[in-house]
């Protein structure tokens, strides 16, 4: 598959986490009387993946986040000159989903940013009220292990065709545990989208969520090329 197909369903596939994802947190999660909470949303953002899992895994192997493309790199499943084209078309499909959920947001009268529009955050803007350490702990921690699904699931020695199943279930799982303490990142693209809307606070808080999604998705990476190997 040339890089143009494989770019062209990255940026389709990161638009569909993104939109599908954030949206339903802005869209849906509290809305009145039949909001789908934390649980809904966590569901939405595994939906995506394991929908897009199955409709362009064959054609990019279905990255849709920086922390995975590195990862794979790092678990040498990926080569290392279509990591940077990689990373620039997700963010670029991420911004753009942004924009488009916030046309349609913004078409309700009580929207407002100060929502924070699903952006990541950690101390007064974790959900919970989390400080910066639990944060990077926790983003550092689970998107290791989201790698970890990814590449124990895709191994070919695995069971074949389940791995989008396993990986859906893997993200939904991480959000569950973690919109209290970030809102869910362990995907520097997803963030980078909502907060380049929200600005102030969001922007100042993005570099976390770049740096422990990165490390984690990298030490999977070497670490599962180390467990996986049969010598």
């Amino acid at each position: 598959m040339n890089l143009s197909k494989k770019l062209a369903a990255e940026f389709f596939g990161t638009f569909w986490l993104v939109f599908g994802g954030c949206g339903s947190a802005v869209l849906a999660a509290a809305y009145p009387e039949l909001g789908i909470g934390f649980a809904g949303v966590a569901l939405a953002f595994g939906l995506t993946v394991l929908t897009m899992a199955f409709a362009i895994g064959h054609i990019s192997g279905c990255h849709l986040n920086p922390a995975v493309t590195v990862g794979l790199w790092a678990g040498k499943r990926f080569p290392a000159s279509e990591v940077l084209p990689y990373i620039i078309t997700q963010v670029v499909a991420a911004i753009t989903a942004s924009a488009v959920l916030y046309l349609i947001a913004s078409g309700n009268e009580t929207f407002s940013l100060a929502g924070g529009f699903a952006s990541n955050g950690y101390g007064e803007h974790s959900p919970g009220g989390y400080n910066l350490t639990s944060a990077l702990v926790a983003e550092m921690v689970l998107t290791f292990f989201f790698l970890f699904i990814i590449l124990g699931s895709t191994d070919k020695r695995a069971p074949q065709g389940l791995a989008p199943i396993a990986i859906g279930l893997g993200l939904t799982l991480i959000h569950l545990i973690s919109i209290p303490v970030t809102n869910t990142s362990v995907n520097p693209a997803r963030s980078t989208g909502p907060a380049l809307f929200v600005g102030g606070w969001a922007v100042a808080q993005l570099w976390l969520f770049w740096v422990a999604p990165l490390v984690g998705g990298l030490i999977a990476g070497f670490f599962y090329n180390w467990l996986g190997s049969e010598k």
